[in-house]
């Protein structure tokens, strides 16, 4: 186990106090998946002052990451947050409440952001002593699409890491402590979007069109019946929730020929969300057949299971002991997905959850706010981490 230094870096009061008016400043200009061109933007500005070796831009959409190099060969190390929002009305009462109507940063990926730049405060007057890392600022968390497009980019080719770490807050959890485990730690989900397809009538003579009503009806609580729910743990976990529900046109005279509706399937296991799949697929085929209608199956929001490699978890373990970070397994497995698990294709990866505070309103909730006093605390966790793997450097002169 490599010791604590008395040289390394630490942040300031006055770079916290930075940090959180930051991270105000995100919060109070939120952008969902696909749009955050201007976090993206402040994110630049924030990591042109830590003297990184590289900053790439434009990663997967609008994600960025910042290269810094030991120049001494190791491993290459990702350090992963996320730069999306909700659309989610903000209720909140806080003096940096969203000024965007209908978006938020009510799941803290705001407090994310925070904590990498002060990881890279950190970096810009430290390096390791091998290797490099990367501090990537994803895009597109929330639909499940960024992981998968930064990956895909030919300009995360040369940045492409051995191994992967990320945090992710979390309410219920007391304030700091620490939630780690070996294994499946978010599940896998996705949406699925079908589509019935009929014959519109006047509504006055149902009977000479095709209506999807009944078959809707008939699929809704058959669909959420192929799931058992439980908790998360259980290795057959599956959950099958209807979560929009359409039928024709929101008029009285026309009777309807179209019915859409929209299922999470949600397993902690790829191989069981194939199962999962699969039956409910033939489900909508059987129902959509018997009542003489088309159907259509796509899917959205697609994430892999997120699970954490035994050698990533005993570093990260190891730098958290040295911190005296209480550990434990809290709730994960989560039953919530996260895309994170994509970079565990190529690197072995480990992501924790962090303590937010027991009384804080939940992920998602309309009023939630990420905890400042957690950005020194997450920077000085990657930056352990950072140490146990790579060993402690020099600070700049």
């Amino acid at each position: 186990m490599t010791a604590l230094t008395n040289d390394r870096p630490r942040l300031t009061e006055a770079e916290i106090a930075e940090l959180t008016a930051w991270r105000r400043e995100l919060h109070r200009h939120p952008e969902v998946s696909g749009e955050e061109a201007g976090t993206a933007a402040r994110v630049v500005g924030m990591l042109g002052g830590t003297s990184p070796d590289r900053i790439v831009g434009n990663l997967g959409g609008h994600g960025v990451a910042a290269l810094y190099d030991s120049g001494v060969p190791g491993p290459r190390v990702l350090i992963r947050c996320e730069l999306d929002a909700l659309p989610i009305e903000e209720t909140g009462a806080c003096d940096w409440r969203s000024t965007v109507p209908g978006k938020g940063h009510l799941c803290g990926h705001d407090g994310h952001m925070a904590i990498l730049a002060g990881l890279a405060r950190m970096l810009g007057r430290w390096r390791p002593a091998r290797g490099s890392v990367v501090l990537l600022f994803q895009p597109a968390e929330e639909d499940g699409s960024g992981a998968a497009r930064v990956l895909a980019d030919p300009g995360f080719s040369d940045l492409r890491p051995d191994y992967a770490f990320a945090l992710h807050n979390y309410p219920g959890v007391p304030f700091g402590e620490v939630c780690l485990i070996e294994g499946p730690a978010f599940c896998a989900s996705r949406g699925m979007h079908l589509r019935l397809i009929g014959r519109t009538a006047h509504a006055s003579q149902p009977e000479t069109g095709l209506s999807p009503m009944a078959a809707m009806a008939e699929l809704m609580p058959r669909l959420a019946a192929l799931g058992r729910g439980g908790l998360a743990s259980d290795p057959d976990f599956a959950l099958a929730t209807v979560t929009h529900a359409r039928l024709g046109a929101a008029t009285f005279g026309v009777a309807p020929g179209e019915a859409v509706l929209h299922v999470t399937l949600r397993t902690l296991r790829d191989a069981r969300m194939a199962g999962l799949v699969e039956a409910a697929e033939a489900l909508v085929r059987e129902v959509a057949g018997a009542a003489g209608l088309q159907a259509e199956i796509g899917y959205r929001d697609v994430f892999v299971t997120t699970g954490n490699a035994p050698e990533a978890v005993g570093i990260a373990a190891r730098a958290l002991e040295r911190l005296n970070v209480p550990v434990g397994t809290g709730p994960l497995p989560v039953r919530p997905s996260e895309d994170f698990g994509r970079f565990g294709a190529d690197a072995a990866l480990a992501i924790l959850l962090l303590g937010a505070g027991e009384t804080l309103p939940a992920l998602h909730n309309p009023d939630y706010d990420f905890p400042d006093a957690l950005i020194p605390r997450g920077a000085d966790i990657f930056l352990a981490i950072l140490e146990e793997l790579l060993g402690s450097g020099a600070m700049a002169g």
